[in-house]
């Protein structure tokens, strides 16, 4: 489906009486849980697109926090929730398609089958950041630093996280050994960073870029499949001899897998909606965040399903533990 037929699409469903597609939804405010923590980028697409959906569809949204086991306390809640469409979930690759395999010894629910994809929100890259005073300045001036220095350097990140498996992958990939010094968030990963006590880590871009540009953290390569329009000067991962490591961060919505499929589909036009407006595109791009969209609910279904198998790979490649 092209860009024209996605748009005739939403038209058509926004178009349609609410009553006939969805027996009056929504009715009631709707709850949008959030894994996190507010301030991260789940939150910030969350609370972007609450007030520009309440507009839309008549009904306030209602951003709620609910972090917690990593995400799985929020995925829980709505994959047990009345599949009405009044409780959305907010997700992203971690929860949504790292954790069914990290914890699947120990989750209650199964999310594939009992959480069902919307549509895809966003995809923030990362970017392989060190100190301004590291050494090397490029990604090939890195390489041969460590490898010069096996087990002596190392990276900081969360346990098993996006940003963990990523470094693990590319490392694997390029040969180089380092040691993990799990951080706490990406503050204490930004200080550490910046004061040369973690060498290497690959972080948002959205979070990183301001510490990049004024001068505190320099960036090797980004794992986007294009170069970032804000750093320009940053190469790929492809470019830098590395195909098959893009990745991103990705956000989307999901609801209980018995949703109506009127139901869904209207939140996916909705959201095709909302995202024409260039107030709302502005305030993603403000918070550098990428406006990706998928077209219809099975393509994102289908998108959610890939990256599963492919961190799935990862982590038994790597044997990383989560609990």
């Amino acid at each position: 489906m092209d860009r024209r037929q996605t748009r005739l699409l939403v038209a058509a469903v926004l178009l349609m009486p609410l009553c006939a597609i969805a027996q009056d939804w929504p009715s009631k405010p709707v709850r949008m849980l959030v894994p996190f923590a507010p301030g991260g980028a789940t939150d910030i697409v969350a609370r972007i697109l609450a007030p520009a959906l309440g507009e839309v569809l008549g009904q306030q949204f209602v951003v709620d926090n609910r972090s917690g086991a990593s995400g799985n306390i929020a995925l829980e809640l709505v994959a047990k929730a009345q599949p009405d469409g009044h409780t959305l979930l907010v997700s992203n690759v971690a929860t949504s398609s790292i954790n069914p395999t990290g914890f699947a010894g120990v989750l209650k629910f199964d999310p594939a089958k009992e959480l069902t994809g919307v549509v895809l929100v966003a995809s923030v890259p990362s970017l392989l950041c060190a100190g301004a005073n590291f050494p090397p300045n490029t990604l090939k001036e890195m390489i041969d630093y460590a490898k010069a220095r096996p087990g002596q350097l190392n990276y900081s990140n969360p346990i098993g996280n996006h940003s963990h498996l990523s470094m693990l992958d590319f490392l694997s990939k390029a040969g180089m050994q380092m040691v993990n010094v799990p951080s706490k968030g990406a503050g204490s990963a930004f200080s550490t960073l910046i004061s040369g006590e973690i060498h290497v880590s690959f972080q948002n871009s959205a979070t990183a870029t301001p510490q990049i540009r004024n001068g505190r953290l320099k960036a090797f390569v980004t794992n986007a499949k294009q170069r970032l329009p804000e750093l320009p000067e940053v190469p790929t991962m492809t470019e830098s001899g590395f195909p098959g490591l893009e990745s991103v961060n990705w956000n989307g919505l999901f609801v209980p897998s018995r949703t109506p499929p009127a139901v869904v589909m209207r939140l996916n036009a909705a959201v095709h909606h909302i995202m024409q407006r260039a107030q709302v595109r502005e305030q993603f791009a403000r918070q550098g965040v990428p406006v990706t969209l998928s077209n219809t609910p099975a393509e994102f279904q289908a998108y959610v399903r890939a990256e599963t198998v492919r961190w799935a790979k990862i982590i038994r490649e790597h044997h990383v533990t989560y609990y």
